[in-house]
């Protein structure tokens, strides 16, 4: 079906569904006037009883201005929205998470901020969407720093925790271990910010070397933005200079730039067996096909080649995790450790270095994971035995 016809049909890919059911006036006593006053007084009298008694433990927002939607730029918060709706649906399909897509008329940071933070009452976490750079680190930073809800940003943290999972496997296969490898990422924008990041935290002996549309991040660069200035604190240890150089020898590119930014030619020049994941869509930087000649792992953004790298894997299943165990952030550990529970969730093989999105016991998988780490990172008040149970619990409700 062509995708207009199918929003026509919808009219919305989300609807209101009612829990409680009113049909004589014992139901609408309980769930509305006279019965639901002792509810509110409850919660007056300790406000985290709203975790019990409401929805807000398995609410979460999708924020977003629209300025940097998908691969279409800027294109505003009505645009925007049947992609936050689609999100939505994600969450509900694969984490049975409550989603609300908030498409916000302002393209101001602290106006934004003061949305968010207003919001906080009914929500249960906040996913940060399509924002543009560098206001979407700032927000993220803030947000995540003060607020008592976990703040998520999925274009950094949710392709970050992919690729990383991608690269656990395929590192497996090559048999090379990430202390070893030379890595080059292209692209350091939110996601490639996020990826580094993470990588370092999971092995912080990797050779990281970062390069955006201006060259390689090194020292020799005064003009750099400062979130980029800060990341040389752990990327490019040995000051390279140009792209080749860069690509000379290295075992890893991970391509969040654009169409055509990698020839076959600068694949040669790497490491044997490489990993080459081209992420851009909807054209990546290089084609699979045009890879046949050289022995390599090589994935991408799309779904109609081998290897898809999809952030879906990742954020149903974090959210399902720190909504289930009320955690009140979410840490570097989480984030590895949900890496690694898509990466063990298959046996791979050079051309399935990931799960599908629809084996959805991958989500159940990262969910358990993430509550357990959140139990230790955070010293949660929660049985680490009763973890399953309560995912499970969480995921079947209705």
């Amino acid at each position: 079906m062509d995708p207009i016809e199918f929003h026509k049909k919808l009219r919305g890919k989300l609807s209101m569904l009612a829990k409680a059911k009113c049909s004589d006036n014992e139901t609408l006593a309980l769930a509305y006037t006279p019965g639901v006053a002792k509810v509110s007084e409850a919660i007056a009298r300790d406000r985290k009883l709203a975790y019990d008694y409401t929805g807000k433990w398995n609410t979460i927002a999708i924020i977003t201005d629209g300025t940097r939607v998908l691969g279409l730029g800027d294109i505003g918060p009505e645009a925007a929205l049947p992609v936050m709706e689609g999100k939505s649906v994600l969450f509900k399909e694969f984490g049975n998470v409550n989603a609300l897509p908030i498409c916000v008329a302002t393209k101001k940071k602290e106006e934004i901020e003061f949305i968010a933070r207003s919001l906080v009452p009914i929500l249960g976490g906040i996913n940060l969407e399509d924002i543009e750079s560098p206001k979407c680190f700032e927000l993220y930073d803030e947000l995540s720093a003060s607020l008592a809800i976990p703040v998520f940003h999925d274009d950094q943290d949710g392709t970050a925790i992919v690729i990383v999972a991608a690269l656990f496997n395929g590192l497996g296969l090559v048999e090379k271990k990430f202390d070893e490898t030379k890595i080059v990422i292209l692209g350091a924008g939110a996601a490639g910010s996020a990826t580094s990041k993470l990588i370092n935290s999971t092995s912080p002996n990797a050779n990281i070397i970062l390069c955006d549309s201006d060259g390689v991040l090194s020292k020799a660069r005064k003009e750099l933005e400062p979130h980029k200035k800060k990341l040389l604190e752990f990327t490019n240890k040995k000051n390279i200079s140009d792209y080749s150089s860069a690509l000379d020898g290295a075992d890893i590119f991970i391509g969040l730039s654009g169409k055509g930014k990698l020839t076959i030619a600068q694949v040669k020049s790497m490491a044997e067996d490489p990993i080459i994941l081209a992420l851009s869509n909807p054209e990546p930087e290089i084609k699979p096909s045009e890879l046949d000649s050289v022995k390599c792992i090589v994935g991408t953004g799309r779904s109609d080649f081998h290897n898809q790298v999809n952030n879906v894997l990742a954020f149903p299943g974090i959210f399902r995790g720190v909504l289930s165990a009320r955690a009140p952030k979410i840490t570097q550990n989480m984030k590895a450790n949900a890496a690694k529970a898509i990466a063990n969730s298959i046996e791979p093989t050079r051309s399935k270095i990931l799960p599908f999105a629809f084996e959805k016991e991958v989500h159940r998988k990262v969910a358990i994971d993430v509550a357990l780490t959140a139990i230790a990172d955070l010293n949660l008040d929660i049985d680490e035995d009763d973890v399953p149970a309560i995912i499970d619990k969480d995921l079947a409700e209705a």
